[in-house]
This record gives structure tokens, sequence and C-alpha cells, in this order.
């Protein structure tokens, strides 16, 4: 692990994770991104059995609020969802011939997807719950890019508001929580 990095797992504390993409690109700025990557995050979530408390895709980035995973560790989980996510999302390269390919010509890289790490805040309150949620829903209003946390569906603030499904369950095997005023 990288000096000064240190991330606490075991403790049973929800975990705000944060995640760029690549050069924070914005490698999620269509709808069919946004929903791919939810569709991954569902999957990852059964696999590994972690509750989704909360979360929000933005363009380049995204947060997520989760508790501990069953199966594995947060990081565990983390690098599934984005190694899984820049496989499906990523342009694919066609293969060449290698007897055709230029022998002086460099072999091209695979372009990243993702920024090599993740910001891990463990979140031991209530009030701070509350407050990370607050600023996940709200970020797409901050943006610009809705003018009200509900139009944007990449967000689990519609199953706190109206108590709505999503593509990616939320609270799924916890004890609900209804932040619905508190949240918006």
């Amino acid at each position: 692990m990288p000096s000064g990095l240190h991330r606490t797992y075991g403790a049973h504390h929800l975990h705000f994770i944060t995640c760029s993409c690549y050069r924070r690109l914005p490698f999620l700025s269509t709808a069919r991104s946004r929903d791919r990557f939810l569709s991954i995050l569902e999957h990852t979530r059964q696999r590994y059995r972690f509750v989704v408390v909360g979360y929000v895709v933005m363009p380049e980035h995204i947060h997520l609020l989760v508790t501990e995973p069953e199966v594995g560790t947060p990081s565990t989980v983390m690098q599934v969802l984005k190694q899984r996510t820049a496989r499906v999302l990523l342009p694919r390269r066609k293969r060449t011939n290698p007897r055709q390919r230029n022998l002086f010509a460099d072999e091209p890289r695979r372009r990243a997807f993702w920024q090599a790490r993740f910001y891990d805040f463990n979140v031991r309150t209530t009030k701070k719950r509350v407050e990370k949620l607050r600023y996940m829903h709200r970020n797409p209003v901050k943006r610009g890019l809705v003018e009200a946390p509900e139009q944007w569906r990449w967000s689990s603030y519609r199953f706190y508001l109206l108590d709505e499904g999503g593509p990616v369950r939320v609270n799924e095997g916890w004890t609900k929580i209804s932040f619905q005023s508190r949240v918006a």
C-alpha cells in the first residue's frame, strides 16, 4: 500500500467512497455508460454481499456510501467494480496480425478508465451519514446537470424521496433508513 494511505476495515463502519475517471475525463457522460455502471454495481453488490446506502454517478466520478462486504473488503469490491466497468466501457481495439505490425512503431497502450486509487472515508455517525448522502444527492444540482436532485436518475435520491426502487438496491438487508426531509 502506498505510504500515507491507511484504510480502516473491520470496524463495521460505512464507507464513503469516491472514485474518479482517469484524468477526470467524462467517461460516464452518457446515459448508457451510467446505466451500465449501475448494472455492474448491482451485480457486484450481490456477489460480495454489501449494502448500498447511497450512490451517485457523475460524468467523471462516482460516490458510494456502502457497508463493508461480507466477502472481501471495500478494496476488493472497488477493484472488481473498476475492472469490470473498464472492460465493458472502454472501446476495444482491433486485434492486428502480429506479422502485419509495423516493427518500428510502439505498441499502442490500452487507455485507463479509472484513476489508480480511490478515496475512502469511514462514516461512524448518523450525522456524518446524512451529510454524505446530502452531498452525493446535491452533486448533480451543484454541477448544473439538473435543477432538482430527483431529476438525476443515476443516484439513490429517489429511493429516499419516493421509496422508488432503482437499478441498484438501496438498504437491501439493512434497517431501512428514512431521511426524506433531511436528505433533500
